[in-house]
């Protein structure tokens, strides 16, 4: 069985469960190329070790002919000047029952298979599949199929075989799908409140000159109208409401008083 680590991909890990005496091999992986990298791990036997160590290394391979419990523990990638890929880590388990899952996180929608395994028989048992210590179901074939996978799905899942025993617990990771919302709609702009102000001032303007223009043409229409004689002269002064001048002094700046004359 190959696993692989990613150089480009920093800050997670990554579990996998082999069976005692598996065959396992590890890669590092680049876009265009992975020379000057080099496999490391820890254990509960050795620390940073490299490959030469505890594998047969080829390039930036490194293989495991017998896996024991003993080689349990993380491994990773790293390259001359210390950089680093992600984590994988990776548990051997001395029993004959393991549970294959996927390595890398699951994008919500997809179908997701797991496999119920044993060393002993080649061919697929009944198996019980738990999650989070919770029994889902038991599957006659050996292996249960999740559909269209939701956030709820992710959780620690393993498998039971009646004859063989219980599998190593195995993370299940999911990941969430993006969405993109649509942009609002746009709907007619509302009136700012200077516009509001401005047409307050407006009609505060008609109503405060409009009764006053009217009066002065009724005014003049009357006199014209009127006979003349060759008495004296009458000056007649109309002058705007205490109302009004307090009107017009709140819109405008300068106060004026209006007054209009009219001689008859």
């Amino acid at each position: 069985m190959a696993a692989t680590c990613d150089p480009s991909t920093t800050e997670e890990e990554e579990d996998l469960s082999f069976l005692k005496e598996s065959s396992v091999s590890l890669s590092c992986e680049e876009d265009d190329s992975s020379a000057g990298w080099r496999l490391r791990r820890n254990t509960t036997r050795d620390t940073r070790a490299e490959c030469d160590d505890w594998g047969r290394s080829a390039g930036s391979s490194c293989s495991i002919s017998f896996i024991l419990p003993l080689d349990s523990g993380v491994y990773w990638c790293e390259s001359r000047e210390g950089a680093t890929s992600n984590i994988i880590s990776i548990t051997v388990t001395g029993g004959s029952v393991i549970l294959q899952s996927p390595v890398l996180p699951v994008m919500e929608g997809h179908d997701v298979t797991l496999h119920c395994k044993t060393k002993t028989t080649p061919s697929n048992l009944p198996a019980a599949f738990y999650k989070d210590g919770s029994l889902i179901r038991t599957e006659p074939t050996g292996h249960m199929t999740i559909h269209h996978v939701t956030k709820s799905d992710e959780g620690l899942y393993k498998c039971n075989i009646s004859s063989d025993g219980e599998s190593p617990p195995s993370w299940l990771l999911v990941e969430e799908k993006l969405t993109t919302t649509a942009p609002p709609t746009s709907e007619a702009t509302p009136p700012t409140s200077g516009h509001l102000h401005l047409e307050f001032m407006l009609l505060r303007y008609l109503a405060v000159f409009c009764p006053y223009f009217i009066s002065t043409v009724l005014m003049v229409s009357l006199y014209r109208h009127r006979p003349t004689d060759n008495g004296p002269s009458i000056s007649m002064a109309t002058t705007l409401s205490n109302q009004a001048q307090q009107g017009l002094a709140e819109d405008y700046d300068e106060v004026a008083a209006v007054s209009t004359e009219h001689d008859f």
